[in-house]
């Protein structure tokens, strides 16, 4: 089960930092929709570090190399 987690871990990590680099998070112009007053790029990226983080500490409890 750890490895699964551990390859979900690192596979979701590569994809969400694809994803940071696409048009669909750095729009070129776009600053709508906005949320709580902050621009669309700014919220989605911090959502993304967001998300990163939760999959770091996950990574760091079920890493192989990981003693219980």
């Amino acid at each position: 089960m750890k490895n699964r987690l551990w390859t979900f871990c690192r596979i979701a990590v590569g994809v969400i930092v694809l994803i940071t680099f696409t048009p669909l998070v750095t729009p070129p112009g776009i600053k709508e929709p906005f949320f709580m007053g902050m621009p669309y790029t700014l919220w989605l990226g911090i959502t993304i570090t967001l998300l990163i983080v939760a999959l770091t500490w996950l990574g760091t409890m079920v890493h192989p190399g990981n003693k219980d």
